[in-house]
């Protein structure tokens, strides 16, 4: 549990730190039809981030339910040399 407030808070100093030093820096956004002028640089990078996380969401949930879709045979386990049918020959009477 200490060891992630430790984590947390060095985090948060970082992230604090970046917006501190980029206060005075500003840009322009163009988005299709509409530009918007003078916009701190530490918003448009956190609206980024959380943009990018926005957009991996769905490749995150489709990868648990293709791995939930995969339903193990319990019955038989894994396919060994022992539980193949008629294993003693190998198809020769």
């Amino acid at each position: 549990m200490p060891r992630r407030l430790i984590q947390f808070i060095v985090l948060f100093a970082v992230i604090l730190l970046f917006i501190v030093f980029n206060l005075e820096n500003k840009c322009d956004i163009s988005i299709i039809f509409k530009e918007i002028h003078d916009v701190p640089v530490f918003l448009v990078t956190f609206f980024s981030f959380v943009i990018g996380m926005l957009i991996t969401l769905p490749f995150i949930f489709g990868y648990q339910l293709r791995k939930k879709k995969k339903p193990e045979d319990k019955k038989r386990g894994p396919i060994t040399p022992s539980n193949l049918p008629n294993s003693n020959h190998y198809g020769i009477d």
